[in-house]
């Protein structure tokens, strides 16, 4: 598949898990700069979810969009000067593995957590690389790749009551505005 296809997948699977808990939700068509579906409840109240997609269980980040590094010229190493602040750090992401139909050994997966929590997981995961490496990646030191995965995000697989606890108002619920 596709990651642009995969992508589309994941946010229909998610308004269908969603339809399942009795929600209503839709996807956009990659129109809308912060979120990929609009979730509602029968009392009309509404949010929305950023879906962030793969298809082998990990997914690709760049390391300064979460925190704050500077590049050390003389020793060719990265320092991590603290994190960025989360424009949206309530936002509701829902991380999803969408399994190819063939061979439909494993079923998708759901993980459902904050941005802000997405975040610190990221500086936590990029932490442990820079300690590995004293600082300096192996292949090329200015290198900001790297990934998460699922292993990473074990405590939040399923957690779809984080949604209908947002929507209940049991959660903070900042707007979502461009920066």
């Amino acid at each position: 598949m596709t990651t642009a296809l995969t992508g589309r997948m994941a946010e229909h699977l998610v308004c269908a898990e969603l339809a399942r808990r009795k929600l209503i939700a839709t996807t956009f068509t990659h129109n809308i700069p912060k979120f990929d579906v609009l979730v509602a409840d029968d009392q009309c109240r509404t949010i929305p979810i950023q879906v962030k997609a793969t298809s082998d269980g990990s997914w690709r980040s760049s390391a300064d969009t979460w925190m704050n590094i500077e590049f050390d010229e003389a020793k060719k190493i990265q320092v991590i000067m603290g994190e960025k602040t989360c424009a949206t750090p309530d936002l509701i992401w829902v991380c999803v593995v969408a399994r190819p139909a063939e061979p439909a050994q494993q079923a998708d997966q759901f993980f459902i957590l904050t941005e802000r929590e997405i975040q610190q997981i990221c500086i936590s995961n990029y932490q442990e690389v820079l300690a590995k490496y004293s600082g300096q990646r192996p292949r090329n030191w200015r290198s900001l790749d790297f990934w998460w995965n699922t292993s990473d995000l074990s405590a939040y697989e399923n957690k779809w009551e984080t949604i209908k606890g947002r929507l209940k108002g049991d959660m903070p619920q900042l707007p979502v505005t461009n920066p």
